[in-house]
């Protein structure tokens, strides 16, 4: 089992003020200290347009800025929105920030969520998962053979033929490990068929996310070569947000109230999910959940116990290989600090 985090670079309204500049110190504060810390992954989600969200939107560029004040932590890009990008341009980026990170990076890829996110860039969001499935194909020739000659039917024509190709070449061949955020049967199958790695849905409860990772391994026996040669190949990552004290009673006190908050805010009509769409049946469960049935079979907060039980048991349910920590906004910068060590000293060293 690997352990990551992620960060949305969400704003906390209450103590950081308009336009939220120090998010970016507070979010790159943490990621120091889970390179410091031993964790695995750091994945940097991207979005746009958003005053009451994420406030990244470009992952590459921070990476770049990432790489020389971390020792050993992979920087990830997660999930990059496709149909939001030029996917020759996505292939260029990727491959030049791989070299510059000296292949320090792996990536992610999803068709989106966030419809207004589509709308400020002019982008077709009912049509954007046939577009990230035409893109994918583009992406894969442009990687393994550095040439493509695309007729397009929702992206545009690419002619990268005869003495001209894609460069530079990454650093990790034929690409770094690329991963999909995927929830559907379809987009679960496509992700399987190029070797990628799958990434699942902070917000739906483990049980729901058992048989979408058991039909995911199923397909994994069907990739060929050389796609099934990738090393993210069978990989699954499931985010979950995780609070570790000394006891459930301390979890509870310092975090509880601060999780609900969040969890509910995903449950409006502005959002279609957290990390990816959830069911209108999740939807509305939520939007009157309180903590004991968010710890039911959601967040994982408690004790170093109940933690390293509760991961166990999402572990033995899911297959799940990787485990991606999200704290919510309204955590104290103190608290997040003090859970990811707590949490590397605690709850990792049993996992490996």
């Amino acid at each position: 089992m690997k352990f990551g985090i992620i960060e949305l670079s969400q704003p906390d309204k209450d103590l950081e003020s308009y336009p939220y500049r120090e998010v970016h110190e507070r979010v790159t504060s943490e990621i120091l200290e889970a390179d410091r810390n031993g964790y695995d992954y750091v994945w940097i989600a991207e979005h746009h347009a958003s005053t009451g969200y994420g406030i990244l939107p470009d992952p590459l560029t921070y990476i770049a800025y990432l790489a020389p004040l971390t020792e050993r932590i992979t920087l990830c890009s997660g999930v990059m929105v496709v149909p939001l990008h030029n996917v020759v341009r996505l292939v260029e980026n990727i491959s030049f920030v791989d070299i510059l990170t000296n292949g320090r990076i792996a990536f992610g890829i999803g068709s989106g969520y966030r419809e207004h996110e589509f709308d400020a860039l002019g982008a077709d969001f009912k049509n954007r998962r046939a577009y990230q499935a035409e893109a994918l194909d583009v992406m894969m020739k442009l990687f393994h053979d550095r040439k493509v000659e695309h007729r397009g039917v929702h992206l545009p024509n690419f002619n990268i033929t005869g003495d001209y190709e894609v460069l530079p070449v990454p650093v990790q061949q034929p690409h770094p490990p690329m991963y999909m955020g995927a929830a559907s049967d379809e987009s679960i199958k496509l992700c399987a068929s190029y070797g990628l790695g799958l990434l699942m849905s902070t917000l739906t409860p483990m049980k729901q996310l058992a048989p979408k990772a058991q039909f995911y391994l199923e397909q994994c026996a069907a990739t060929e070569d050389p796609y099934r040669q990738s090393p993210s190949h069978r990989s699954v990552g499931i985010g979950r947000m995780v609070y570790v004290a000394d006891t459930d009673a301390q979890a509870q006190e310092e975090a509880g109230e601060a999780v609900v908050r969040h969890v509910h805010s995903f449950t409006g009509a502005a959002t279609s999910g957290y990390l990816g769409t959830i069911s209108q049946e999740n939807k509305d469960a939520y939007s009157v959940a309180g903590y004991d049935d968010l710890c039911q079979d959601t967040i994982i907060y408690g004790s170093p116990e109940t933690v390293i039980d509760k991961i166990k048991y999402m572990e033995e349910l899911t297959g799940a290989t990787s485990l991606i920590l999200h704290f919510p906004p309204y955590n104290s910068r103190e608290q997040n600090r003090r859970v990811l060590r707590q949490f590397a000293q605690d709850v990792i060293p049993k996992f490996r």
